[in-house]
């Protein structure tokens, strides 16, 4: 087992950037823009669908951007970044296999059993699909699941705005919350999607200048793959050198597990039932434009890699033994110690807003989640029902801001991790990936029962939580390193899941065949029958074409780095 490098309760010392009056002027006209937005946003909640699915009214390419943002939090960036200086090359894994088959997965075959069946978040397709049981467990593994990665999401933020621009951590998490907090009270889920798509050009904003100045300051790509081999190995910048099955290689994984467990396990249960982003496919104004919004999606995940993994070798390049204890630094330091290197002021102002733009991305996207499972999953199922539309819409605002204080409270339990990335894909195995083998059995198979998907969910949960914190931790296996860990946790969520259903499924009875019309796969419900609107049917617009350009273009992306340079 590898034991983390240094526990990240702050990044080094030195890092603290050169910041002055322009970048503080920038920082503060993207704030006053942040609340201005959410301002706009409160004159269009008129209802509860407004609160919490916009109204179901955006179009694709508004909620696309906002899918990729929701994603795109400060987490991936430090957290990809880290991963590249740790692990190399093998971070474009998380993207080409580990993202862009699940999102066309997402988008061409389960979007339409979602919209179809109109529910309001992923919880709720399993209490059509199988019973309460299952459906009141989902919502309270996700709720939990929401604070504790919005709480990753504040607590990264404290510890890189203290290092770089000297505030304490206190004052960063509460001003970071309490803008959060605010947009997201006033306007709802509208509020939070217009913001991500302006935080989405932001991050670019931020990241492009950051990946050019590293790459020049490392002598090209040229240099930067002729220093890493030289200091790391041949293996260093490819994809797949060393993930021979017996072979050992620094991600302590092989071809196998990440096919299976990132390509496959991990990657469809985040992509797919993680209500965080197929929320915002839901609030989309028709059925084509909710297919359309992962697809589009897919086509900046493809490239993002490049403005993450950049940074991340390039900080191993520079600084011998980068992430050790003898070179000071973290691997979560990469993107910060480039921006203190490299970035004049002005540019800095935006790569800070950025950094910090991208941390309430990931933040908004979960809270939004969060409040709309707890109010309509929770609070209005089982806790106080039937009340007026107008109650729930206060309930969602009074949770929004308990959520926010919840999200606090969480966010020093990513101090065990010295890579923040290892920490999400831990609660990614956890939670996503056993509520996916609920769905893809669920959705695939007639026969799976009622009762299955409450006691999948279950075993698949704890099978997670025992390989990871039993036999991993306490050293009853070997594993090499975290994130291979979490690829095996995933693994052993999703078969132990499967098998129980399967068990559950044949000694108790399934669902009439009547119930299951636009929820199982062959079947269709009304809603999954919705003509497309004028200009959806145009031929650059087709589901199916852009979905498959996504994988295509993301197979060919791998050709370069499959061969030792």
């Amino acid at each position: 087992m590898q034991t983390p490098t240094q526990t990240p309760t702050y990044l080094a010392a030195e890092l603290r950037l050169p910041t002055n009056w322009l970048d503080y002027t920038l920082l503060g006209i993207y704030f006053v823009v942040v609340l201005g937005i959410g301002f706009a946003a409160r004159r269009s909640v008129k209802t509860s669908l407004d609160f919490f699915l916009s109204g179901r009214s955006l179009p694709a390419w508004v909620t696309g951007l906002a899918f990729i943002s929701a994603n795109l939090a400060a987490t991936e960036i430090l957290g990809m970044a880290a991963n590249s200086a740790q692990y190399g090359a093998y971070t474009v894994h998380w993207y080409w296999i580990g993202a862009i088959p699940a999102m066309v997965f997402l988008g061409l075959v389960m979007m339409p059993f979602y919209y179809g069946s109109k529910v309001r978040s992923v919880p709720e397709f399993l209490l059509l699909r199988f019973d309460k049981g299952a459906h009141l467990l989902s919502s309270i593994l996700f709720a939990f699941a929401a604070i504790l990665i919005a709480g990753v999401n504040l607590y990264a933020l404290a510890i890189v705005v203290e290092a770089l621009l000297g505030w304490p951590q206190w004052v960063a998490i509460v001003v970071a919350g309490f803008f959060v907090l605010a947009y997201i009270t006033l306007g709802g889920l509208s509020s939070a999607i217009y913001n991500e798509v302006l935080q989405f050009f932001v991050i670019l904003a931020a990241l492009i200048p950051i990946t050019v100045l590293a790459l020049k300051k490392v002598g090209g790509w040229d240099g930067l793959t002729e220093k890493l081999t030289q200091s790391h190995g041949d293996d260093f910048v490819t994809a797949w050198g060393g993930t021979g099955i017996g072979e050992a290689n620094p991600l302590g994984a092989n071809w196998l597990t990440i096919v299976l467990g990132l390509g496959f396990v991990l990657s469809f249960g985040y992509w797919t039932t993680n209500f965080a982003e197929v929320q915002r496919a839901l609030s989309a104004k028709n059925l084509s434009a909710a297919q359309r919004t992962p697809l589009i999606a897919a086509f900046p995940k493809i490239f993002i890699v490049f403005l993450v993994m950049i940074p991340g070798l390039a900080a191993a390049a520079l600084v011998p033994g980068f992430g050790t204890e003898e070179s000071g630094y973290q691997y979560n330091d990469a993107i910060p110690y480039l921006m203190q290197g490299l970035l004049p002021n002005g540019v800095l102002g935006i790569a800070v807003t950025g950094l910090l733009a991208a941390f309430m991305a990931g933040m908004a996207a979960n809270v939004s989640s969060f409040n709309t499972v707890f109010t309509t999953d929770i609070w209005a199922k089982y806790v106080v029902k039937d009340r007026e539309d107008a109650y729930y819409v206060r309930f969602g605002r009074l949770i929004t801001a308990i959520g926010v204080l919840a999200s606090i409270g969480t966010a020093f339990l990513a101090s065990s991790f010295s890579n923040i990335m290892s920490y999400l894909q831990t609660l990614f195995s956890f939670f996503n990936v056993p509520m996916f083998v609920v769905f893809v059995v669920g959705m695939f198979w007639k026969r799976a029962s009622m009762k299955s998907g409450f006691w999948g969910l279950l075993a698949g949960t704890t099978a997670a939580m025992i390989n990871y914190f039993v036999l991993y931790k306490q050293d009853v296996i070997s594993i090499p390193s975290d994130q291979g860990a979490n690829f095996v946790s995933a693994i052993a969520g999703f078969v132990a899941g499967a098998v129980v259903m399967v068990a559950v499924s044949l000694f108790t009875a399934p669902k009439p065949t009547e119930d299951l019309q636009g929820l199982v796969y062959g079947t269709r419900s009304p809603g999954m029958a919705e003509p497309p609107a004028e200009g959806d049917d145009a031929w650059y617009r087709k589901p199916a074409l852009l979905g498959w350009g996504a994988v295509v273009l993301a197979a060919a992306c791998y050709i370069p780095f499959s061969f030792s340079l």
